[in-house]
């Protein structure tokens, strides 16, 4: 506000305005991609199998004494 001269009020005036305001197309960055093969495990239980290796890191931490 000070560096432009504004009051408060103007500085939120502009800040809602450029909010408000359609907001320019953005260029998409582009990430190689790789094929990994087929799976190894059934991927329709990932979730049971990440819950399983969580609890078997947790037993271990448990064990160490952490």
């Amino acid at each position: 506000m000070r560096e432009r001269g504004l009051s408060f009020k103007q500085a939120i005036n502009e800040s809602v305005r450029a909010g408000a305001a359609p907001q320019r197309q953005r260029s998409r960055t582009a990430f190689p991609t790789y094929d990994m093969g087929e799976p190894t495990i059934d991927l329709t239980k990932a979730l049971r199998i990440a819950g399983e290796l969580e609890d078997e890191e947790l037993a271990r931490r448990t064990s160490r004494g952490r």
